[in-house]
């Protein structure tokens, strides 16, 4: 049976991208992010393309490719199209699929829908956290918002140096389970993806 993974954040610039990279390669899914938003020359679909290293991973297309980098309803505002959920129609594929999401749960795509509306109850969610002050407060109300609309959590991918007092109480609080870490580097090579896909690949298979 072929799977989704949706992966989100706790907030912009934790890492998603990257740990998108890390689960294409590790289950060599097709990768899809439905909502683009600025940076059009070289996206994220661009930047993971570069990383991935085996050859079954297809791209697919943005539902949106929004022109300015801001939350989805206000670039869409300016570029003149409204985004709606309706209109965003998953890739008919004989793959898994990994979806990365825009920003967190809860940024808007138009004055009543929001990215955690895009997700299906099947999907296996992932939530990339990265530790600074207010981190525990923002893991722990993303998984609230998932748990809320009767979503689940298939586990957190931490972003950056350990800090295992702060991952303590995450998981004693929420009880999700943790896939791995991606520890801080000087840069991203496809090599270095291909590391962390080894290392997570059987949590994910899970």
């Amino acid at each position: 049976m072929k799977e989704s993974y949706f992966i989100t954040g706790i907030g912009t610039e934790v890492g998603k991208t990257m740990i998108s990279a890390i689960v294409t390669e590790a289950l060599e899914a097709d990768y899809w992010k439905p909502i683009q938003a600025g940076d059009l020359a070289y996206s994220d679909t661009h930047k993971i393309q570069d990383l991935i290293s085996n050859e079954k991973t297809k791209f697919h297309p943005n539902a949106f490719a929004l022109k300015t980098p801001m939350s989805p309803h206000a670039a869409a505002e300016i570029d003149g199209v409204e985004v709606n959920s309706k209109n965003i129609i998953r890739p008919n594929i004989d793959n898994n699929l990994v979806i990365e999401g825009a920003g967190g749960l809860l940024v808007p795509l138009n004055e009543t829908q929001t990215i955690a509306d895009l997700i299906q109850p099947t999907d296996k969610v992932i939530l990339v956290s990265r530790h600074y002050l207010g981190s525990i407060n923002h893991t722990l109300l993303s998984l609230e918002a998932l748990f809320s609309r009767g979503l689940d959590c298939f586990g957190i991918i931490y972003s950056g140096n350990e800090n295992k007092t702060t991952e303590d109480i995450i998981h004693k609080m929420s009880g999700v389970p943790v896939i791995g870490r991606v520890e801080e580097e000087k840069g991203f090579t496809a090599e270095i993806i291909k590391k962390y896909a080894d290392k997570f690949r059987e949590k994910l298979n899970k």
